[in-house]
């Protein structure tokens, strides 16, 4: 009896560790960063193989949070470990008083702790680390929060692994996943080597973004309030060949240029006869429309006046043909810097289709570029969700494409070429924000990027007239360098978290979908980038060598190749851009 008194009361064994993921093990599953803040690194760490990074930027204190199933009336112990200056732990919510504890000195790993009771009525708090503003990146690891398990008799139970599995590749690019429901879950993870967790709310997921030819395996995990299931058994499937968009016929390795057919600059005009071969894909510069929101797309050859040395239409017809005989793809791109497109109505998307069907039909083009710039694209405020557009300039550009595609077949090429405001800045941004504030146009070519992502030959953003980008290391990049087009290239064959919400990833494109886009000269743009550092990145994207302080996720050796403004520049620079695209690939 002695004895057993001296063990005393057993309430202690009740007590568990209720974050899900606090090693960020799983990356940044059952968490949510502020702006696309944080990531999972794998060093340093201070248990484990992850832990959390993030950075701070601008308005913006890096805040990771997650909200907790508690008990009420009850104490809580909340700690983490914690490398940087004023790395801040908390919890709000609490019913009673709201906690946080802080650490001011940088350097090695810190313990924080704090400790609240809940009210009598919560059920739930938030926990959370942040940084503070112009500090740089600070790492978490290992946060827990002990107490009373809500999960005993008539809480929620940790849900059992799914079961039942199934993959099946619905395109080239695509696979469709079912499985069998889990009594008590309230959502589901679906996991595959080397890319980021998707979630989901059913027993089922279409996984996008995929190769063409390429086995791929699943696994999936639920979870709910009291945690997250172990993963389920694997299911596989082959990608078949083909892929959506195909290359068009395109090359292993292309080079893409714009040919300055209807204006004249300081480059000076090129007949398209002299064109040299180089050059993969010709796209003649520019289909512009006759007002902004009219639809109605215009082309035609510069004037005699401005371009001494231009062509007849027969002679450029002619030569058109002759490219396409010897292989290359000329296409017609509308917009550019002064062209501003906005499809505004469905009048407006049908003029567009008709109009620049004429132009195609005129000079036997093989599709269609994309080059909307300026104001062209912007999403109304409460257009938050990239895979669902509601904008009627987005609906309308896809619908419009669409019709396009349709009309000319699986032969038509269809690329694009936005810059990195419309895209990669997504990865922070998105519109206007839930709340309205910022930049409407911010990652607007997402959603049209992704409704036509099976329809799409190329993509090859403009990695120049860019300002600093935030990367997937949560680091600033600047254009000029090899580590500004293997961090934007990376994103795109990578995928990333839309505006940082891990529930709406933008996924990987394939590839042979994506080049990279670069000024030809100092001439051409601001943020020319010199043959050896293109070199650098190009051996970094296809080989993982020559990579500088930027590290990719992946080795893409089929990456298709690289895009020039233009090919007027190039020759005015002496040919040195194409040269060396050639050197690198054997052309």
């Amino acid at each position: 009896m002695a004895g057993f008194l001296a063990a005393g009361p057993p309430a202690a064994a009740a007590d568990a560790d209720l974050v899900r993921n606090g090693g960020f093990e799983a990356g940044l599953d059952g968490w949510s960063c502020s702006g696309g803040s944080g990531a999972a690194v794998t060093t340093p760490v201070h248990l484990g193989s992850s832990a959390l990074r993030a950075t701070p930027a601008g308005q913006d204190n890096a805040r990771c949070s997650q909200t907790v199933t508690v008990a009420p009336d009850s104490t809580y112990t909340l700690g983490a470990w914690v490398q940087g200056a004023y790395v801040y732990l908390g919890a709000s919510g609490t019913g009673t008083t709201d906690v946080s504890t802080w650490t001011q000195t940088p350097g090695a790993w810190k313990q924080l702790t704090t400790t609240f009771r809940t009210g009598p009525s919560t059920t739930s708090v938030t926990v959370y680390t942040h940084g503070w503003y112009g500090q740089p990146a600070h790492l978490t690891d290992d946060l827990t929060l002990v107490g009373p398990d809500p999960g005993g008799p008539g809480g929620p139970q940790l849900p059992a692994a799914p079961t039942g599995l199934t993959a099946s590749a619905t395109s080239s690019t695509s696979v469709a996943l079912t499985w069998s429901a889990v009594p008590g879950a309230t959502s589901y993870t679906v996991h595959r080597d080397g890319a980021a967790p998707l979630s989901v709310t059913s027993a089922s997921a279409a996984v996008t973004g995929l190769t063409a030819a390429t086995t791929y395996t699943f696994r999936v995990s639920a979870a709910n309030a009291a945690g997250t299931s172990p993963q389920s058994a694997p299911a596989t499937a082959t990608t078949p060949g083909g892929g959506g968009g195909g290359g068009g016929g395109l090359p292993a390795h292309a080079l893409v240029g714009y040919l300055h057919a209807s204006f004249a600059n300081g480059s000076g005009y090129v007949r398209m006869a002299d064109v040299p071969a180089s050059w993969d894909v010709i796209n003649l510069a520019f289909g512009e429309p006759t007002s902004v929101t009219s639809g109605d797309i215009r082309f035609r050859l510069c004037p005699v006046a401005e371009c001494p040395n231009v062509e007849s239409e027969a002679e450029f017809k002619a030569a058109v043909k002759a490219k396409q005989a010897a292989g290359k793809k000329v296409l017609i791109s509308i917009g550019g810097q002064n062209g501003q497109v906005q499809l505004a109505s469905t009048a407006a998307r049908d003029t567009f289709v008709s109009s620049v069907s004429k132009i195609i039909d005129e000079y036997g083009l093989d599709g269609l570029d994309i080059d909307f710039e300026g104001h062209s694209l912007s999403l109304a405020t409460r257009d938050t969700d990239f895979r669902a557009p509601t904008t009627p300039v987005i609906v309308n550009l896809v619908s419009a494409v669409k019709t396009l595609k349709a009309k000319y077949g699986p032969g038509f090429v269809l690329t694009m070429a936005p810059e990195t405001f419309f895209v990669q800045l997504g990865y922070q941004y998105y519109g206007s924000g839930p709340w309205g504030g910022q930049d409407p146009r911010a990652g607007a070519y997402l959603p049209v990027i992704h409704a036509l992502r099976d329809d799409l030959t190329l993509l090859h953003v403009q990695d120049y007239n860019s300002g600093s980008i935030m990367g997937l290391d949560n680091q600033y990049h600047s254009m000029g360098g090899a580590d500004f087009h293997i961090a934007m290239t990376d994103m795109l064959l990578t995928g990333f978290p839309v505006a940082g919400n891990t529930a709406r990833v933008f996924p990987a494109l394939r590839p042979d979908q994506v080049a990279i886009g670069l000024p030809a000269t100092t001439n051409a743009g601001n943020g020319h980038t010199s043959p050896a550092e293109v070199t650098k990145a190009l051996n970094c994207l296809t080989k993982k060598t020559d990579c500088g302080t930027y590290q990719p996720h992946g080795t893409w050796p089929g990456l298709r190749g690289l895009m020039a403004w233009s090919i007027n520049w190039d020759r005015f620079g002496g040919w040195e851009f194409s040269r060396n695209f050639d050197a690198y690939f054997g052309g």
